[in-house]
């Protein structure tokens, strides 16, 4: 499994037209699954990331404290090309992403995993061609893989 999560002053999902998901501070979490993540990785993901120590505090710009102990905002947006194998051809290949049935079943145990902790949460719509309208902050953008 894998994040690609940037630090955001807003960001912000657009479907057909329509905002359905935006938050201000915090992290917006692309999400990618592979076709044989289990339940240790979305555990894995969800414990880094909520740890991770991104945020400045109130006396310095560096960083110095989490998500779970600044209490920003999520928002998760699955994202299967996070998968995508570029290494032949000129077409990427996306054979070790998730099929969209299993891929699905992850991405609601991660969310699921995220509420347990009582942080806002919003998501995109999965499966969804979406717009994400992002202000990158600082701009700080990490990936995180389960396997690595």
């Amino acid at each position: 499994m894998r994040a690609l999560i940037q630090r955001v002053m807003k960001a912000s999902v657009t479907v057909n037209k329509k905002i359905v998901s935006s938050i201000d501070a915090g992290l917006l979490i692309f999400l990618g699954i592979k076709n044989d993540d289990s339940t240790k990785d979305v555990e894995y993901l969800v414990k880094k990331i909520i740890n991770l120590r991104i945020f400045a505090n109130e006396t310095s710009d560096n960083f110095e404290t989490s998500l779970i102990e600044s209490k920003k905002e999520i928002l998760i947006v699955s994202q299967f090309t996070l998968y995508g194998e570029t290494k032949k051809g000129r077409r990427p290949s996306f054979i070790e992403s998730a099929k969209a049935d299993y891929a699905l079943t992850m991405y609601e145990e991660f969310i699921n995993e995220l509420i347990k902790t009582d942080l806002k949460i919003q998501t995109g719509i999965f499966g969804a061609k979406m717009y994400v309208k992002i202000i990158n902050d600082g701009p700080v953008t990490l990936m995180l893989d389960s396997r690595l």
